[in-house]
């Protein structure tokens, strides 16, 4: 871990987005030494880390609440939480498709005590499976009423399900135009959000491209290296280099700014 960051600032990289599964056997202290050592090593670098599944997870490997894990993990290096996990905040959707996982009243609960500890989060939604219009916008709806009690999300990221490799490998992947409309919805829903993400590992490159016409104002990223959508099937790159992002942006009569 320590080479990986080494190779993100000679790239130019800003911050490492840290994720991963539910590791049976590492002790809790595992990932608060991560953090310190990589602060220690790169000390330039953002830590983004931790999807709301992993903090609840670590609270149960702590025996500790989830609010003793976040303010832990912060005094560790923390700098910002991903929005991953929360897939679709329905409770049919739920049990259906990822009960290994935490339902959608505990993901909005980490999310607020996130926020409550003086941390900014991002907030998901996976779209493109078995969910319907009206569970999308109760989704919508659920993250804009948190972020009107706290102000803590930043950013808004609607992610296009690849279902190849998964136990839905029978769906077909959404198309692009469902991607635009899911960038064009959440920015009209909430406006109370700074930002909405085109992704464009999950959205494919040119969709993601004609987003920031529909919506969306920040077009992520350069990602060095990208496991969980690849291993689903996407043919996008694994990366694209700084320089080629903003040759896309500036041929959208956008001006690039770093994050």
């Amino acid at each position: 871990m320590r080479a990986r960051a080494r190779q993100a600032v000679e790239a130019g990289a800003t911050e490492l987005h840290i994720v991963g599964g539910l590791h049976p056997d590492w002790p809790y202290e595992t990932y608060p030494r991560l953090l310190r050592t990589l602060r220690a090593e790169c000390p330039s670098l953002a830590l983004k880390a931790f999807t709301a599944v992993e903090l609840d997870w670590f609270a149960r490997l702590a025996g500790q609440p989830v609010e003793w894990v976040i303010d832990d993990l912060k005094a560790a290096g923390l700098a910002f939480v991903p929005g991953g996990g929360a897939e679709v905040l329905s409770d049919r959707v739920w049990k259906k498709l990822f009960r290994s996982k935490i339902p959608p009243a505990r993901w909005l609960s980490i999310h607020r005590a996130v926020h409550r500890a003086g941390l900014r989060s991002n907030a998901t939604l996976l779209f493109g499976h078995i969910e319907t219009v009206e569970e999308k916008v109760d989704h919508l709806l659920a993250v804009r009423a948190l972020q009107d009690e706290t102000g803590g999300f930043v950013a808004f990221i609607p992610l296009r399900f690849h279902p190849e490799n998964t136990v839905l490998a029978h769906l077909p992947i959404a198309p692009e135009e469902a991607f635009l409309r899911e960038v064009a919805v959440a920015r009209l829903v909430l406006d109370n959000v700074p930002h909405v993400k085109a992704y464009w590992i999950m959205a494919g490159l040119d969709a993601a491209r004609r987003a920031l016409t529909g919506g969306a104002d920040d077009f992520d990223g350069t990602v060095v290296e990208e496991r969980i959508t690849h291993m689903a099937g996407a043919l996008t790159p694994e990366g694209l280099p700084e320089s080629r992002l903003r040759e896309i942006i500036l041929a959208e009569g956008k001006t690039p700014v770093r994050r």
